[in-house]
């Protein structure tokens, strides 16, 4: 692993880029989307660093087969639910886009994933458990990756399980409001023209 140390204000300000050319198909999703860039100005580097306050954003990624029809979930160990793959933002990652790619191969051992766009095409902001540790609020921002056609996950230290769900049919035991978050990022890729 790289040991190379990435400005944070640059990592911020690229993302704060990308979060303002964006345009969400909900409207929900672009009024998130503005107090993300009003939490990142307000925060600056310090908003991407878990070092720096409860509060903090992090990146995920959601990972679909070719299809689109099945995402690529895991049994998170401090939640005890499923979940799309993802974590913190580390210091040796170039951007936030790379810090979701990252975590979807150290989460589900899937070497050759495909980007289906560089930019986010979700955020989430929610509450944390006890279970937590300093963490209270996740500010997330969700990725799109596309894995090869028959790619065999494997599970990681983080998780207890990683597995492939028809995105029609996912596990019950999601947190709050996954299926309404994933059928937006499908949305999200399909009028981004992802696939």
């Amino acid at each position: 692993m790289s040991t190379h140390h990435v400005s944070p204000l640059s990592v911020v300000e690229s993302l704060r880029d990308d979060l303002s050319a964006w345009t969400p198909v909900h409207g929900a999703q672009d009024a998130l989307r503005h107090e993300y860039i009003d939490f990142i100005s307000t925060h600056g580097d310090g908003s991407v660093r878990r070092a720096n306050g409860p509060e903090h954003l992090t990146a995920s990624c959601f990972v679909f087969d070719a299809g689109l029809s099945n995402v690529l979930l895991c049994f998170h160990k401090k939640g005890q639910f499923w979940v799309q793959l993802g974590g913190h933002i580390e210091a040796n990652d170039p951007s936030v886009a790379a810090a979701a790619f990252r975590e979807a191969l150290e989460e589900g051992g899937i070497a050759d994933l495909v980007a289906a766009v560089q930019t986010p095409l979700d955020v989430d902001r929610h509450g944390l458990g006890d279970g937590f540790g300093s963490c209270s609020v996740h500010w997330d921002l969700g990725y799109v990756a596309i894995a090869p056609t028959d790619a065999a996950p494997s599970v990681s230290d983080e998780s207890e399980a990683v597995a492939w769900w028809p995105v029609d049919a996912l596990p019950g035991n999601v947190p709050p409001g996954f299926g309404r978050r994933l059928a937006g990022v499908l949305a999200e890729l399909r009028a981004q023209g992802g696939r």
